[in-house]
């Protein structure tokens, strides 16, 4: 079960999906309300709110116990739901996840990009490889995000009011746990994986070289590598904290 980020949707795991399929797994991957195809409702957007989506996902599909995977706020939710529902998940892992209390060095109305510039820095934030796009495309990004900015904006609120922060919480998650981050992440900073393996002593921690926030899309294989020896393992893999080297050009 894969939970996608802020702002993003259910095709943002798109490779790791086809790739798991391929190793026999039956994945499943929603669009959270708010975005992607899921319908808009009028609601506050809280990652309490959305652990319970992801519920009501489980249910309704009669999956009694899964594998639980989250990238970005993803990750948060899969932790959020991991805590409430410890008996409906096998192993979970997380993607440069949020969910602890950290102070964002960039001014957080970049997650709804009213310019072509604002949407260049927006992506400079999520990936170390950015390059200059055309305005025209910016704009177009700009154009692409407009109706879910409110939805943004909403959830940003209730994260910013701290009442599902994880700090604290993470010790009470006892199943085995993969923890893989950015290196070069500027979105979400290293330091907080470092401090979930802290509150997750059982974790493993895999920092990948050369990546930011967008591994799912852009270091996919190592991702998967990672992720498909933590799933497999048996018995469960020991902690460890390792750094993999940049790919090869």
């Amino acid at each position: 079960m894969l939970v996608h980020g802020l702002g993003a949707m259910a095709e943002s795991w798109a490779e790791v999906m086809i790739t798991l399929m391929r190793h026999g797994y039956q994945v499943y991957a929603i669009d959270l309300p708010g975005f992607g195809r899921s319908d808009r409702p009028d609601v506050d957007y809280s990652i309490a709110f959305q652990a319970e989506i992801l519920k009501q996902f489980f249910d309704s599909q009669n999956l009694a116990r899964a594998d639980l995977g989250g990238w970005s706020m993803g990750g948060w939710v899969a932790m959020k739901f991991t805590l409430g529902h410890p008996e409906r998940v096998r192993r979970v892992f997380v993607v440069d996840s949020a969910g602890l209390t950290f102070t964002p060095p960039f001014d957080l109305a970049l997650f709804q990009p009213a310019t072509a510039d604002q949407a260049q820095q927006l992506l400079s934030l999520l990936t170390p490889h950015a390059a200059r796009i055309p305005r025209f495309v910016a704009r177009d990004l700009v154009r692409q995000m407009r109706p879910t900015r409110w939805v943004v904006q909403r959830a940003l609120n209730s994260m910013m009011a701290g009442s599902d922060l994880l700090d604290g919480k993470l010790p009470a998650i006892r199943i085995p746990a993969l923890i893989v981050w950015g290196k070069q992440d500027a979105l979400i900073p290293l330091s907080c994986g470092e401090e979930m393996h802290r509150q997750m002593p059982q974790s493993q921690l895999a920092i990948i070289d050369g990546c930011g926030h967008m591994i799912p899309a852009e270091c996919c294989s190592r991702l998967v590598t990672q992720t498909l020896h933590f799933l497999e393992a048996d018995p469960p893999l020991p902690a460890w904290v390792r750094e993999f080297p940049a790919a090869s050009p």
